[in-house]
């Protein structure tokens, strides 16, 4: 792996609400727009999308996928969102390769879209959509170590100046989002945050016991409440597995009334 890879965890947001100006969403547009203006701006971009899971890896391989808006419920201007960035055929290809001489079956897919995952945050990021991009998508699994293993086969890709996001949230409970914010929930919510900023950032873990952490991430304080199904966390595995070390930031961002966390590795 280039040691120029900028790898981030972020928390995407609800649907297409934060760029329809929602103020639950003003602090995560802030964090993301700064974020994009303190990196440098990459050549491509590879993303992991919690709102794509196959049997195995896949990857976007077409030169111009198209959008796919899916979300449900949203006023009209939610389904006019463009954001026409290329895609990036050599880079899956490489994706694709490097999975398969870590022994893990993958697909290529020239057919499907960009998903919300992908268009909302980098449309705050990168609003000029002039960067080429590729999803990868989650295992449909949901296995933890599975998306670890994942994330240290992309430690192969040869890629200068590349920037690998993984697209999620640390917390996904959709009923205590739009419930009455208690103070049971709130506690719950930072304890779960709290775990997941030391597990990802305290520098006196070992690698193994920080992986073993992730792993068996369902132990951590509260964890089922913050994610009944795990498919918003597990980008961040394939973060981890890619990064194999500490984070060097930890960003924090209230959400839809939630604390929520993104962190930041520079490889």
């Amino acid at each position: 792996m280039n040691t120029n890879t900028n790898v981030l965890f972020i928390s995407h947001g609800g649907g297409p609400m934060p760029l329809l100006g929602d103020p639950g969403h003003r602090e995560m547009v802030d964090r993301l727009t700064e974020l994009a203006a303190t990196l440098r701006k990459p050549s491509a971009i590879l993303l992991i999308s919690a709102h794509w899971e196959e049997a195995v890896p896949t990857i976007t391989s077409g030169a111009n996928p198209p959008l796919i808006y899916d979300y449900y419920g949203f006023p009209a201007e939610a389904y006019k969102i463009e954001y026409p960035c290329p895609g990036e055929p050599a880079l899956a290809q490489q994706v694709y390769h490097a999975l398969g001489q870590a022994g893990i079956p993958a697909r290529l897919d020239d057919q499907r879209g960009f998903d919300h995952g992908l268009f909302v945050p980098l449309k705050l990021m990168y609003p000029a959509a002039d960067i080429p991009c590729i999803q990868l998508s989650l295992v449909n699994s949901l296995d933890a170590s599975a998306h670890l293993a994942v994330g240290k086969a992309l430690q192969a890709l040869n890629y200068d100046n590349l920037l690998v996001i993984g697209s999620g949230f640390s917390f996904h409970n959709m009923r205590a989002f739009f419930s009455e914010q208690t103070p049971d929930i709130q506690a719950r919510n930072q304890a779960f945050e709290d775990w997941l900023e030391q597990t990802c950032g305290d520098t006196a873990l070992q690698e193994p016991e920080r992986a073993e952490r992730l792993a068996h991430w369902e132990r951590a304080p509260h964890a089922r409440f913050c994610h009944p199904r795990e498919e918003h966390l597990l980008p961040l595995h394939v973060c981890y597995g890619l990064a194999n070390k500490p984070s060097d930031a930890h960003i924090a961002a209230r959400i839809l009334g939630k604390q929520s966390g993104m962190f930041y590795w520079r490889c």
